[in-house]
Parts: structure tokens; sequence; C-alpha cells
């Protein structure tokens, strides 16, 4: 897999200029001598015409649809595909047919024949990641230091818990793009391919089966006060309401705050322009009348090859917090908590105190820095065509995605999931 002339810039199509596209895209903004936005395919034309000037990308290069670059003769390097999950993988296999190195956000896609077809797209010098990107932060570089260096012994168990949020929950997967699962993927996918993905990185071993519970508790109609409006803005409920549109957003806005969530509701978030949009788009609605279908709660159990065993813990009831993880090995455990690692060591019978938090706030800060690791080692990779920069490849991806699958089939069939069954077998209710 050859790589380009040292001196030269990797350019760059992004396919989706939303909130992913946008941050991905920083990175060019941060390193113009090693990385060029070239090109921009996205739909809404305020998206699209802000990434084009913040890029100084020619108009002929700026489209509505994706189709118009890539069947073009090759224009970039590399593309950057981070459109909708549903909407990954036609882009994907054309961008692999025309021998782009690949970005794609997380999921791959909502199913598993669709993730399946992706991979089988791509040759043996497609250079190809998925943002998994919380195994490019510095937290994880440690952890990753310590369980290599033997700190704990062998890794025997993983405790994770995802912390969405309630308002993270209300914004994403109540009113917005991942409130439905035929819109969007599971949310044990959506949410939280990152965590079992990370699971997997941690362990060093093959998942072989799963179990799986989780319910939609909350955010549904039976729970709706009598009192309560179909929208926040007209609601007298709405002050004693923690999930309330205005407080989510408005509260933000009056303190400057008009980057994510904020400037999903609108391209020149203000405070004119966020409550025309609750006001009159789905992130004013009331989070008892929508029409979202995904859990706000589930639990996964995972067993290893190597025997070691895993639960993840997603829950919308919680302050928008970092991960938390506590590994235990048979010399010793790690405590996570994002910004911070705690080491106990059972021969010397002490604790030790590692702190991990990312200094960087800017845009490609989010994920503990890890939006910025991935983008640093995909564009090192294309530079120098090699793989191996990046921290999976894709049979790993496509493995930790079958997990996800494996788990959504074990909760609605309510039965233990081997991860065999899920290379083979096509989709069906629990996985697409």
């Amino acid at each position: 897999m050859g790589g380009l002339n040292k001196t030269e810039t990797v350019r760059i199509a992004i396919i989706g200029a939303g909130s992913r596209g946008t941050t991905y895209a920083a990175y060019a903004l941060a390193h113009p001598e090693l990385a060029k936005v070239v090109a921009v395919a996205e739909p809404r034309d305020a998206w699209r015409i802000r990434l084009m000037q913040t890029h100084g990308i020619p108009p002929s290069d700026a489209v509505t649809d994706w189709r118009a670059l890539l069947e073009r003769p090759r224009l970039a390097d590399a593309v950057v595909i981070a459109t909708q999950d549903a909407m990954h993988v036609e882009p994907a296999v054309a961008a692999a047919e025309r021998g782009y190195a690949i970005l794609l956000e997380k999921p791959m896609a909502p199913n598993a024949d669709d993730c399946r077809r992706i991979v089988s797209a791509l040759s043996a010098d497609t250079l190809f990641a998925v943002c998994h990107v919380l195994r490019y932060t510095q937290h994880t570089r440690k952890i990753k230091e310590l369980i290599d260096s033997g700190a704990i012994g062998d890794v025997v168990n993983v405790q994770s818990l995802e912390p969405v949020g309630y308002w993270h929950q209300a914004h994403s997967f109540v009113r917005g793009n991942w409130r439905r699962e035929d819109e969007a993927s599971p949310m044990i996918l959506a949410k939280c391919c990152h965590d079992l993905d990370w699971i997997r990185y941690i362990v060093g071993s093959r998942c072989t089966s799963v179990q799986s519970f989780g319910t939609l508790k909350h955010f549904r109609a039976s729970q709706k006060p009598a009192e309560a409006t179909a929208r926040c803005l007209d609601c007298p409920h709405e002050t004693a309401c923690p999930y309330s549109a205005r407080k989510i957003y408005m509260s933000r806005v009056a303190a400057g705050h008009l980057g994510w969530p904020v400037d999903v509701l609108t391209p020149d978030p203000n405070e004119a322009s966020v409550l025309d949009a609750l006001r009159n788009g789905p992130y004013g609605r009331c989070v008892y009348a929508c029409d979202n279908d995904v859990v706000d709660n589930q639990v996964v159990n995972m067993l290893f090859e190597s025997g070691a065993t895993a639960s993840l813990t997603m829950t919308a009831f919680t302050e928008a917090d970092h991960r938390q993880t506590r590994i235990f090995g048979t010399k010793g455990q790690l405590v996570s908590y994002g910004t911070s690692i705690r080491h106990f060591d059972f021969q010397s019978d002490k604790w030790e105190e590692i702190q991990t938090e990312s200094a960087d706030d800017s845009v490609l800060g989010g994920h503990g820095g890890g939006d910025y690791g991935i983008m640093d080692a995909f564009v090192g990779a294309v530079r120098n065509g090699d793989q191996g920069r990046l921290l999976s490849g894709p049979e790993v991806s496509l493995e930790t995605h079958l997990m996800a699958f494996a788990a959504e089939r074990s909760r609605l069939d309510n039965r233990v999931v081997e991860i065999d069954e899920m290379w083979t077998q096509p989709s069906h209710r629990g996985d697409g």
C-alpha cells in the first residue's frame, strides 16, 4: 500500500457536513501542512456552504449528492464519510471501488448485512478505518500501556458504565436523529458500538457470546404529565420538567455555548434562530410525545475466548459524564474515570492515581481527544500508506459491530447469542 510523497498534503473529501463531518474536517485547519479538505458533498445548503467557505473549496467541488463526487475521476486521496447511519453503505462501497482511503463514521451501518457488504468491498490495498475514537484517547493509551506491561496481570473482568446523560438522551435519542431504529440503528449500536469496541480492545480477546436486556422505560406517552402539551414552548409543565427543550438549549445560548448540541438545531445559532427551531422543529417536542422507539437503558454481558468476562451498562438517567470502568486482573485492578486512572497493586497493597485529562478544548478535543487522535492516525496512515498506524482494521471493526447486533438479538429474543452465528446468518429481527 503506497504512501504519498512526504511533502504532499493529504487531500480529503468530506461526505456529510454535519456535526461529525465538520469536526473531522477541522484537522486540516489545525494542520494545513498535512491535510487539506478539497471537496464536500452535503444536501443541506447552509451546512455545505459553511464547510466550503471555511476550507476554501471551489463551488464546483461542493455538491449536494456524494455521487457527483465519486463518479468523477479521483479528486482526493481520502474520503471521510459522516452521513447518517443508514446512508453509509453506498458511498463506502463506491469509494472503495474508486481506490480512496476511507474513514467511516461509526456505526458502519445499521445492520449486519450492510456491515459485511462494506468490508467485502474493500481490497487488500484499501486503507480503511471506522471512527472508534475511544481507542485513540490519551486515557485509553495509558490503560492499554498498563495492561500490556503486566501491571494488573491477566484481565479477568471489565465493568463499564456508559452514562449517556438525561439531556443527551433527550437530544439525540428521543427528539433527534437516532430516536428510531428504522431510521438509524438500535441504541446499543448507535451509542455503544464505541464501548463494545473499546472493551474488546482492552480485553484483547475475541468475544464468543453475549446476553442482553433493555427497555424503553421512561420516554413514552404513558409517562406524559396530564397537563403537558406537544411542544415545550407552550407547556405549562415546562418549568418543572428536567427534559424541557427551553432549559436544555436556551440555557446554553444564554451562556454563549453555541456549539454542539445547539448547532444541530440551526447552522447559525443565536437566541432567535434557536427559539424558531424549538417552535417549529423536532427538538422542541415534548419528550413524551415523540416517535422514538430506541431503549433508554440496556445491559450487556460478554464472554471472551480468553475466559475473561465483561458487562456494559448504558443508561440515560445520569449526568452527561465520563465513561466509568473497572478492570480487574490477576495482579491488580484499574478504576477508570475519563480523566484519571486509579491503579491498585495486589503485591504492594497500594493505590496510584494517574491523571490523563486531555488539555485540548478545541472542536477536535471531543471524546477525550479521540477525535483528534483518529484523524492524526488516519492522515499519517494515508501519507505513509501504512494501515498499521490505525488501531483497528475492517475485520476487527466488523467483529465489534457484530457484538452489538448480537446484543440486540439477545435483547429481543431473550437468549444468549453466540457471536459465531452472527458471521454467517442473514440479518433478522434483532439486527436488521
